[in-house]
């Protein structure tokens, strides 16, 4: 079963694909999901994939820890 478009956001924005908001809606709207702005645009809703995006983006910047070598 496909997954809704709600439920398609929430994963993409937890892969790191999508950097913001923005660029979250040009890809679902490019894979197909139906009605993305409509759905997406409660204020709470894009917050919280704003939140998202930007964790998930900021720990693929972020260099891995090596075995070994926490935080001092």
């Amino acid at each position: 079963m496909t997954p809704s478009t709600i439920e398609r956001a929430y994963q993409v924005a937890r892969s790191g694909q999508a950097a913001d908001f923005a660029s979250l809606k040009r890809l679902l709207q490019a894979e197909g999901c139906r009605a993305v702005d409509a759905l997406l645009s409660a204020r709470s809703l894009r917050g919280h994939l704003e939140a998202i995006c930007a964790a998930a983006s900021s720990q693929d910047a972020a260099p891995p820890i090596s075995k070994g070598q926490g935080p001092s």
